[in-house]
This record gives C-alpha cells, structure tokens and sequence, in this order.
C-alpha cells in the first residue's frame, strides 16, 4: 500500500506543522492550567497575539484541539473551552483508575526509602497547601518537585498531587503506561480538580488519607494492596469531578 511521505522537518511543511503543533499545545496548556476557562471564547486574533503567530496556524489548532475533544463550535459563538459531560469524566477516570492501579503494581518492588520520603512529603504538602498553610496562588507548590504532567501556572496544591502521582509512574519504569496516563489527565481542565478539593473539606482529608494508605501498601510491598487502593483513590477522584460538573449548568460557562 502506498503512503504519502512525512515532510521534511526543515521543508516549509514540516515547520508549518511544527508551527501548529506548537500552537495547539501552547493553548492546551492554558486550558488545562485555567488560564483560558471553561465555555471561555478562543478568538483567532486574540490567541495568534497572544502567542506571537499568524492566525493560519491559530486555525489549523484549533482544529487540532477540536478533533480532540477539548474545544468545540457552537452556532453564534465559535470556538469555545468544551464543558465536559459527567458520563465521560467517570468513564476516562474508570480506565485511569486501572492504568494507576497497575503503575502501583510495577513500582512496588522498585520503590526505595528515597522514593517512600518523597511520596510523604509530596502528601505533607498537599496536607498543608489544604490548611492554608502555605499561598494558595499560581505556582508549583513548594518542595513539591516538577512534574512533567504539571503545567507551570497549576495551583500548589495541584501540582504536589501530580508530584505524588507521577514519582510512581515513574518508579513503575514503564513510559507508554506513563503516557496513557498522562493523556487521560489532560483530557479534562486540571484546575477543576483543584477547585473540587478547594471546595469540599472532606474529600480534601479523604485524598491526603487515601495517599497515605497508598504509601503504606508500597512500602509493605503489597502489590495488590496498592493496586486496590490506588484504585479506589481514582475512582474517588473521578466521582467528585462528575458530581462537580453535575451541579453547574451549562449556562453557568456558557452564558
């Protein structure tokens, strides 16, 4: 079967699609960090300004975000932030649930007492950004590391629970498992999850105590332990989000 080559990357095709490329993830970014909200506008000028770009590879991202799921054209309004539907946060948070149980497989024997101090003081720091410890501002939370999943705008409190989470996907040595998890979370906007915790005191006590038995059946080296309590940790998690959407209309992001 025959098959159109790949441009060349210094070829003016091969730019413009790095150039778009580029675009679109410079916007997913702002997405996903709440920069750009939920039902907010994405105007071709403003954005191409915004990034330094033409308009052209503006479009060409947009539609790249569009295909996947994360914006959408409404009659009269154009392209807009999409507002997820409750049944698709439990349905991705159900197969992120099984991805993040099997990392807690894998990283089990592979976790040191380095490691266990990590995940501990990631979770201290989810525990005092919750108190109001520490400012609640823009920012990666301090002593919570960098995260690769993390946006460089993310609240503290999120990114040290991606600190806590992507230490294990790290330690369970397996990128493509890494990956998969990684594009379940960016599906949805990441300050969401932030707000859910934000708002509801208990599931903020009920996360830091589920990662707590998280690093107990690591360091016990119960695979199966960990398995099921990571599990149960997203499932959770997932729940929360799909009820917090549930509560707001659409007209409350869209107007």
């Amino acid at each position: 079967m025959d098959t159109a080559p790949l441009p060349d990357a210094d070829s003016p095709a091969g730019k413009g699609k790095a150039l778009v490329d580029d675009t679109a993830a410079a916007i997913r970014a702002r997405i996903l960090s709440g920069e750009i909200p939920i039902g907010a506008q994405l105007r071709q000028v403003e954005l191409a300004e915004l990034l330094g770009v033409s308009r052209t590879p503006v479009r060409e991202a947009l539609r790249q975000l569009q295909a996947g799921g994360l914006i959408e054209v409404l009659p009269n309004r154009g392209a807009v932030v999409r507002v997820p539907a409750p049944w698709e946060v439990r349905e991705a948070y159900e197969i992120r649930a099984e991805l993040e149980g099997l990392a807690c497989v894998r990283a089990v024997h592979a976790v040191t007492p380095d490691v266990l101090r990590e995940l501990r003081e990631a979770n201290e720091t989810v525990r005092a950004v919750s108190s109001g410890v520490r400012d609640a501002g823009g920012g990666p939370a301090p002593g919570a590391g960098s995260s690769p999943a993390t946006s460089p705008n993310a609240s503290p409190s999120t990114s040290a629970n991606d600190c806590f989470h992507t230490l294990i996907h790290t330690v369970a040595g397996n990128r493509r498992l890494a990956r998969a998890i990684k594009d379940v979370n960016e599906a949805f906007p990441r300050n969401v999850s932030a707000l859910v915790l934000q708002d509801n005191p208990r599931h903020r006590e009920d996360n830091i105590r589920e990662h707590e038995r998280i690093v107990e059946a690591l360091a016990a080296e119960d695979a199966e332990w960990a398995r099921s309590e990571m599990k149960a940790h997203v499932i959770s998690a997932g729940e929360q989000l799909a009820r917090w959407y549930e509560q707001r209309s659409a007209t409350v992001f869209r107007g």
